[in-house]
This record gives C-alpha cells, structure tokens and sequence, in this order.
C-alpha cells in the first residue's frame, strides 16, 4: 500500500483510538518501522497529527496533549535550551518556574547553582531541585491539576502576589506568529500573567513545536519577555517584531 493510502487510514485509525503506535502501525500495514515513522513524520508536518514518543496523537486546538506524552516530546531540544538558559541565571538570585515540560529541563539543570531561591507553582520542578541542597524552593499553594502537577486558581495567584523575584522563566503551550504566547487552561493563563507582572525580568523557554499548535488563551505577547530561548529561527516577521519590541532571541544548539 502506498504512502498516500496509508495516511487516510492512519488517520481514521487515530480518530478513532486517540493516539497510533509505531509498531501497532508497522504490523497493521506490513511494512516496516522506519516507513511508518515517515508516514507520521509526514503527516506531522501538514498538522494532522503531533508526534510523541512512539507513535502520534491527534492534534487539538482547545485541549493539550497529555503529560506522559508531553514529557517524551522534543527532549534534545528542550535540554539544549536548559542547559543555556542556566548560563545566563546567576548564583544569588530569586526566580519562578511555572508549568512546563521544558521549565522542568531548566530545573534539572540548575543543580549545580547555589543561594539561589525558586519559587514555583509545579510540583514536579519542586521534587527535582529537592536533590540541590543549595536552593531554597517555595512553592506556590492553589488547586492542584492531577494530571501534570501543576497549580492553579484564584489562591496561586494571590499567593505570587506575595513576592517580586528577580527572574521569570517560563513556557507555554503555543506561540503565534504575531508573537502571542498561548495556552490552553485559562487559570493556568491568570498565574501566568501574575508571574510576568511580579517579576523584574522575563525568559521564555519554548521549542520550536511551539509555532506549529495552536490554543485558545492568551498569556500574553513576546514584547513582555526580555529574552526568548528557543531551538530553531522564529519565523522573519517575528523576529523582526522581537528586534523591535526588544526581545533578545537565543537559538540554543545541542
């Protein structure tokens, strides 16, 4: 069967089950890993499904992709990314890390700076820098979401509010080409405004994934950071705006 058949019925299979596997598609088809992985890397590429590790998922506009699966996307890239941002995060200094799979990165990657302080609202950037015994972490209280570790609501920002740190690090859902920063969980989106305005400079982290997802909240735009570190070139209009707004752009290499 060839390529052009096979999608439309990949496709119809993920619709139906929510996710494909590689291996569970190689055996369905008769054909062998590497063609299915083309299949969906292919398929990827023109929106109709978003890779993770293993196989794919249907892509959504208004609900994001699991944690498990989220955690496995784009690992080199978001590493890179951490392991540059520390570089430019001094010893001594106060910040946050809010949700994310790549702020999560950055947090492994601070484990060998000292007196420093984070604050978070991500139980899972708390247990990882547990393991530095040179950093004091307060974590912000709210509503806990099960599914990622992430807390939110009316009682996390109140609780941010409490604090002016010195540096914001944090990530989002989608970027759009006019520079939007976006995300899918509307109580996710007030902490992370709250988090812009108590902070006296702002990284974002972001992968290059993040141009091609779209999602209904609006954090805010890319004029507001002080320096966007991603893997790939931002389109040339935005990075035109970014020069512009004065948002200094990293393109971090693994």
């Amino acid at each position: 069967m060839s390529q052009s058949l096979r999608i439309p019925e990949i496709l119809n299979i993920a619709r139906r089950d929510g996710r494909v596997s590689v291996e569970g598609l190689a055996e369905h088809f008769g054909v062998t890993l590497q063609t299915i992985r083309r299949d969906l890397a292919e398929m990827a590429a023109q929106g109709k499904l978003e890779r993770v590790h293993g196989g794919a998922v249907l892509q959504s506009n208004i609900t994001n992709i699991g944690y498990e699966d989220r955690r496995g996307l784009n690992d080199e890239a978001k590493t890179a990314i951490a392991l540059r941002i520390v570089r430019d995060i001094p010893n001594g200094c106060s910040l946050f890390l809010n949700i994310g799979t790549t702020t999560e990165a950055v947090a492994h990657a601070l484990m060998k700076h000292r007196d420093i302080m984070v604050l978070t609202n991500n139980i899972n950037v708390a247990n990882i820098l547990v393991e530095n015994p040179a950093c004091e972490i307060i974590v912000a209280g709210g509503l806990l979401r099960r599914s990622d570790g992430g807390l939110v609501g009316t009682v996390t920002t109140q609780a941010i509010q409490q604090f002016k740190f010195d540096l914001a690090v944090i990530s989002c859902s989608a970027l759009d080409v006019d520079g939007d920063m976006l995300d899918y969980d509307i109580q996710e989106v007030g902490v992370s405004q709250t988090i812009l305005r108590q902070a006296r400079r702002s990284f974002l982290v972001a992968d290059r994934s993040k141009f091609q997802r779209r999602a209904p909240a609006r954090i805010g735009s890319l004029s507001q950071i002080d320096r966007f570190y991603t893997d790939a070139a931002p389109p040339p209009s935005l990075a035109a705006d970014c020069h512009d707004w004065g948002t200094e752009i990293v393109v971090c290499r693994g």
